[in-house]
């Protein structure tokens, strides 16, 4: 198997020639991950819980971190689920990694979709399922949402949206999901969206593909799920839990398949998760600091802020060049969007973008924002 340079490594070679301006604090926009302390009463639960390592995890989860997945479930998307309809994970990278892997293994030439750009771990599964990838390219001509083609969705075993999404910030409307679900049934693909940024959202929730499925009377999730994480919304990426929800058909399969892979969540994770993704109000507070960091976007780059995600989507006239000309000079590094992308009918949809992750607090957000425009200003 031969994987590619993740997006994070290529932009180390990219700028590693340079000497940035050390007239600057280094400053680093480039990964999605929260800048905020985890909540206190998260890392208490986890300290006081830490007699339970001695102790094996099950692999299925304990039913209390699976009650409270169920709740969070039902309390933000008005969706009862049944115990064999979610599966605690270890995080989501893991699913997204080994779920293709499972699903495609017995097929001949297996054919998977995903959206362009996209989170890396989906080539990577399909590199190591060995299956041919499509790319459901958003682009600025089709308001970065996904455009449908039947004719290669009939193709497909296994697509793979991510809406909210990472890079674009674009969402979907419950209307616009349902036709998703709808295809899903009428070609017999199974659908999944990556819902990771459900939760970081500046005024209008956004929906999920559960809730679409409903909507369309899709009631038993056929072929439809959705995967989940506590990192973004809670500020606890080191927590590793997630969670993949739907067809009760496909998860007992692929539950079977688990208790092979040894992704099992240790216990203190498990209760200190649970309490996490039984609590609400410590979300409103993270949400409120990431829509003020889009406010102050907006008045420092003239940004329209986007719905969801705590990601710019900014176009440059070259994003490797900008890129380089941000770190030489005022020390920052943003992240090409072409990294983050692969050619479609010979054209990049990254190419002319480059992904800024607003995950500081306001000061340090108000002040890297202006060396962002001052190079803007310069470069154009």
């Amino acid at each position: 198997m031969k994987f590619q340079p993740y997006p994070f490594e290529k932009l180390t070679t990219l700028l590693q020639d340079i000497e940035p301006n050390q007239n600057y604090t280094p400053s680093s926009l480039t990964i999605g991950e929260p800048q905020f302390e985890t909540p206190s009463f998260i890392q208490e639960t986890l300290c006081e819980n830490s007699n339970l390592l001695k102790k094996y995890p099950k692999t299925a989860g304990e039913d209390f971190l699976k009650d409270s997945l169920k709740g969070f479930v039902q309390r933000r998307f008005g969706v009862e689920l049944k115990n064999e309809e979610i599966i605690p994970t270890f995080g989501t990278r893991e699913v997204l990694f080994n779920f293709p892997q499972f699903l495609l293994h017995n097929k001949t030439s297996p054919i998977m979709a995903f959206t362009n750009p996209f989170y890396q771990i989906y080539e990577g599964a399909a590199i190591a399922s060995n299956a041919k990838v499509i790319y459901i390219s958003l682009t600025k001509d089709n308001n970065f949402k996904p455009l449908i083609d039947e004719d290669a969705l009939l193709e497909c075993d296994l697509v793979i949206i991510n809406f909210p999404n990472n890079p674009t910030a674009s969402t979907l409307t419950l209307e616009e999901l349902g036709e998703w679900v709808k295809l899903a049934l009428k070609y017999n693909f199974v659908l999944l969206n990556d819902e990771c940024y459900s939760e970081i959202y500046t005024d209008t929730p956004p929906s999920s593909l559960l809730e679409a499925s409903l909507h369309v009377n899709n009631d038993d999730f056929k072929n439809i799920l959705v995967i989940n994480s506590i990192s973004k919304r809670s500020s606890a990426p080191g927590l590793r839990s997630g969670f993949i929800a739907g067809d009760a058909a496909i998860l007992k399969r692929y539950m079977q398949y688990r208790t092979y892979v040894g992704c099992a969540s240790p216990l203190p994770l498990q209760v200190a998760a649970a309490k996490a993704w039984s609590d609400d109000l410590h979300v409103n507070t993270s949400r409120e600091i990431y829509k003020n960091n889009f406010a102050i976007a907006k008045e420092i780059l003239g940004i329209t802020p986007p719905e969801a995600t705590f990601y710019i989507w900014l176009e440059v006239k070259d994003a490797l060049d900008f890129t380089k000309y941000l770190y030489k000079n005022y020390n920052v590094k943003v992240l090409p969007g072409e990294f983050l992308s692969r050619n479609d009918q010979g054209i990049n949809p990254g190419k002319e973008y480059i992904r800024i992750a607003l995950v500081e607090n306001e000061e340090k957000t108000k002040e890297v924002l202006k060396r962002v425009k001052k190079a803007l200003n310069e470069y154009r």
